[in-house]
């Protein structure tokens, strides 16, 4: 239990918690707009990003952050071009992402590149400059959802009518896509690009099955990203697992148990 006192766990408990906020509360929005899968698409982008940064000697969470807010407007632009297919811009961003990450790793191979970190996330290597951009990442989200709380409400069920009414959906949309991009990109360093997109999902899941209004569901996304990301880091720590591995394998267990406590629930009427 030494480890719960350590400078390095601390950290990574800080920016825990950051993430826990973030991710589940940005996934909300993805999940009830039905874009749970741009979390895999910019986060496979971010890392074309941070290979970009090693090859170039710029700081990797940063580069990554640059690449997944441009694959953010790449991706409105696409969905306003495919309005009937719209699914296809995650598809093309997500393949682009990909085929540029692997020329990058190839091009880097002479270098010391260590991507493994960003890939299957290093929560443990977090230093004080990551801590900053987390947490200013994690201050802008929550300060523009506050303010744009009901507006991206009525987006979210009904754009349409978002529209007649006279909001600006458009700059809305790309509004979310950029807070998503921000969120993943500081995200990878926790659980790591493969595993992003289920602090982005399986809390919202959650949701679903519990909560019963909109206001109710904000909240649960919240309390069950901290829960995991809190149990799980010291789960991961006491018994020296993988960080990021183990807080979405949590994440999974809540969702199996919330199923059958409701399968339960309602055989029981």
């Amino acid at each position: 239990m030494e480890i719960l006192t350590s400078e390095f766990f601390q950290r990574a408990l800080i920016g825990g918690l950051f993430i826990g906020i973030t991710a589940p509360l940005i996934g909300q929005f993805l999940v009830l707009r039905r874009l749970s899968m741009i979390g895999d698409t910019l986060s496979h982008v971010a890392i074309a990003g941070v290979a970009l940064g090693f090859l170039t000697g710029v700081y990797p969470l940063l580069m990554g952050l640059i690449f997944a807010i441009i694959a953010s407007f790449a991706i409105e632009k696409l969905r306003k071009a495919y309005k009937t297919y719209a699914e296809l811009s995650l598809a093309i961003i997500m393949s682009g992402g990909i085929a540029l990450a692997s020329l990058l790793f190839t091009l880097g191979q002479s270098f010391s590149m260590n991507v493994n970190s960003y890939l299957f996330g290093s929560i443990y290597t977090l230093n004080n400059t990551d801590l900053y951009i987390i947490g200013g990442v994690t201050a802008i989200v929550l300060l523009v959802i506050g303010l744009q709380v009901k507006e991206l409400f009525l987006i979210t069920f009904d754009e349409e009518a978002a529209a007649v009414s006279g909001l600006p959906v458009r700059f809305y949309n790309v509004m979310i896509s950029v807070l998503t991009a921000l969120v993943i990109s500081v995200s990878i360093k926790i659980v790591g690009a493969l595993l992003v997109s289920a602090l982005l999902t399986i809390p919202a899941a959650c949701s679903l099955v519990i909560a019963r209004s909109f206001k109710q569901s904000i909240f649960t996304v919240v309390i069950i990203g901290e829960v995991a990301v809190i149990v799980g880091l010291i789960v991961a720590g006491v018994w020296n697992l993988a960080p990021g591995g183990t807080i979405v394998l949590l994440l999974i267990a809540i969702l199996l148990l919330l199923l059958l406590f409701r399968r339960g629930v309602k055989s029981g009427r």
